[in-house]
Formats: C-alpha cells, structure tokens, sequence
C-alpha cells in the first residue's frame, strides 16, 4: 500500500522536562477548564483530519500524563505511548557517565519506528500552532507520496510572532526559494528581542548576529513520509561517533540537522507553508499569563469553543 493511502498521524514530542520552566510545563492548565497548550494543538488535528496521535514521553511521567491530558482524549482519537529513553541507543554504545540530558529531536521521533507505517506530523508539546496549521500539513501528506525523492513539508512562522519577551528562543532559520522550498535551516539556539529586532548568539552574548524579523523559522512542525524513520536509523550512529567525542554530556540529534543533510544530499524535497498565525508557548513561567489571556482572546472570538471536549 503507498504512503498516502495510510492516514496521516500526529507525532506530539513531550519527552522535554522543560529545564529552564522548573516542572513539566507540558501539562500546566492555560484555561479554567483545566486545558493545556497541547489541548487546543489536538483540537485543531482532529477538525484538520487526523485520528491517532503519539505521545513521545519520559516513562516516570506516564501517569502524570494520562491523568492531564492521555485519558481524556482517547474519546476523540486513538492515543498511543512511546518512552524516549536516554538508554535506547544503537547496540555497543553506552550512556556517558553524568548525562542526563536526552538525545534530541532526531532521537525522540526514532522512538516511534515501531508504531508508525505512513505518513506523520511532528510538533512540540508545549508550543501553540494554530488551526491553519494542521489544515495544512494534513493536506499536504494526503496528496503528497515520495516519488524520486522524499517529499516533505514544515509549517514555517514569521520570527516576530515566535519570540518571547522573558528571555530566549531557539528557532530553526530558513533560507526559502521562490517556489516555497526550503534550502536549508540552522538551529540557533539563542535568539533573543534586541531593541525593535532580534539577534543571536553563539559565544555567550560575546557577539550578536542580526535577524530580520520576517525571517521564516522552523518551530518543529513538520509533515514527513515513513521514509524519515529509516534515515534517522541510519544517521543516528554515525552523529554519536562524532559527537560523543567532544560533546559526550550535551550533544543532540536535532531533526533539522537530518532535514538539512538530506536536502543537501538532494534525497528530500520539503515545501514551506507559511502560517501568519502568533505563536504563544511557555518557555519561561512569566510566559504563562501571556498565553492565559491569548487564549481566552481566541475563544472569544469563537475559534474555540469554552470546554474543548464537550
């Protein structure tokens, strides 16, 4: 059976404690209701297509979870659990004394190599998207199959609606054709609001490096074929060889990183569609009343309803 015939599911990568929020920010309400982000982020999968979702997460936060957001919607889709696990690593490598720090994007999608045979969507747990979105991506995954190539597609957001003012972002910075292809992407893991702009940083705020604020950046959604499962197989052992040696406590499998060497390979194709939609998301505890008040502004204006599951 080719790829589009199977549906689309959805990838939710909440393996993350969310070190600098102190606590597992994934499941902290943002409504009366007892919501959290990613509520409204399965929301709009299910109204945008999808009926089964994966939860990539930590096996001691198995219960938390169920119990904050799992039990309640197995109602409206199928929920499926995958452990991220620090110890899952290609046979003859060991964990580096000391790390406690998992291996990353790339690593957490390769846990779901068993439980996915088709097309899927990956996105953060704690990140607020929008409903166009998901539109989006499933659109693209069920008319889309591999044909010579891998053909891929990331919803991109302008910088200006992804940053926050308590602190610093990582994004992935695009450089786009004028079909809407991506070229390629850098993960800049400290972007932060500079005066009326933004800038990163690589030295530790020796050195600043401007970016436009209409700057395309990858918040890691992404729609891919089964075919990525089997690159990140691949990749993954050859990334620690080389890592493991000069960075055995921090180094990470980014999924940016893999997108970037197959387009660069021109194994892959991916196509960016762009959402003008704010993200809101809680990197730091001062970000949550911010995203409190976007939320109740967006049921206001009837995007969602009051209690999402009713």
């Amino acid at each position: 059976m080719s790829d589009n015939k199977k549906e689309p599911v959805l990838i939710v990568m909440a393996a993350g404690m969310g070190s600098r929020y102190g606590g597992l920010k994934q499941i902290d309400p943002v409504d009366p209701y007892g919501h959290i982000i990613m509520d409204f982020s399965i929301y709009d999968a299910v109204r945008a297509g999808f009926k089964k979702v994966i939860f990539i997460i930590k096996k001691e936060n198995e219960e938390d979870f169920r119990k904050a957001i799992g039990d309640r919607l197995s109602a409206y889709l199928e929920v499926v659990y995958v452990f991220q696990d620090l110890h899952n690593l290609p046979e003859g490598v060991e964990v580096p004394e000391g790390r406690v720090k998992p291996w990353g994007t790339g690593h957490a999608v390769l846990s779901c190599i068993d439980v996915v045979d088709g097309p899927f969507v990956v996105i953060n747990a704690d990140d607020y998207y929008g409903a166009s979105a998901f539109r989006m991506a499933y659109d693209f995954l069920t008319t889309h199959e591999d044909d010579g190539k891998y053909r891929y597609m990331m919803v991109g957001y302008l910088l200006k609606n992804t940053l926050t003012e308590n602190g610093y972002v990582s994004r992935g910075i695009c450089t786009i054709d004028e079909d809407q292809m991506l070229c390629s992407i850098h993960e800049r893991t400290h972007i932060e609001h500079r005066g009326e702009g933004a800038a990163y940083t690589e030295d530790n705020m020796e050195t600043w490096v401007e970016l436009p604020m209409d700057s395309v950046v990858s918040m890691n959604m992404w729609g891919f074929s089964v075919s990525l499962l089997k690159e990140l197989s691949d990749r993954f052992p050859a990334f620690l060889e080389k890592n493991l040696k000069t960075n055995p406590q921090k180094c990470e499998f980014f999924l940016p990183f893999v997108v970037d060497e197959l387009l660069s390979e021109g194994k892959a194709t991916v196509r960016v569609e762009k959402s003008l939609d704010k993200w809101y998301g809680v990197t730091y505890p001062e970000d949550k009343p911010m995203v409190v008040e976007a939320i109740k502004k967006l049921k206001a204006q009837g995007l969602y309803p009051e209690k999402l599951w009713e």
